[in-house]
């Protein structure tokens, strides 16, 4: 099984988690500005809400590459929602990938609110997310 991370920021808070699971698990975290040069079986992809959806980079992302992604599992902050299923899905199903039923979330810096998030706790939690998500995709 061969895995990629890709993430979407603004502020650095998603960057943070992404540079976070790829020291940990030495699977290279490129922004979604670079594509895939090859189809994965998983793909983490990091990203948070802005102005309730996710960027249209990230939507631009997943259609461009959907050709060789067979499975998101999704990560990321924000200052307020808990989950981007909901508008990830609205792409990922009109090009046929799958979106994982495990998703990381945690808060995410922004202005006043949620100062120092992601923390180091959070790193620490996404981290063993990840790992547990790839031994359950590895059938460990």
């Amino acid at each position: 099984m061969n895995a990629a991370i890709r993430y979407y920021t603004r502020s650095g808070n998603t960057e943070k988690l992404a540079m976070a699971i790829a020291d940990a698990t030495d699977i290279p975290a490129n922004s979604v500005d670079e594509p895939l040069s090859e189809p994965v079986d998983v793909l983490f992809l990091g990203c948070s809400y802005y102005a309730f959806d996710v960027d249209e980079a990230v939507k631009k992302f997943i259609t461009d590459n959907c050709a060789n992604i067979k499975e998101i599992v999704l990560f990321g902050t924000s200052a307020m929602m808990r989950s981007m299923k909901k508008p990830i899905k609205k792409v990922t199903d009109a090009v046929g990938i799958s979106v994982g039923e495990e998703e990381f979330h945690c808060r995410g810096t922004f202005g006043a609110l949620h100062k120092g998030r992601p923390n180091q706790s959070d790193c620490k939690n996404v981290v063993e997310f990840t790992k547990k998500v790839l031994a359950k995709r590895n059938g460990l």
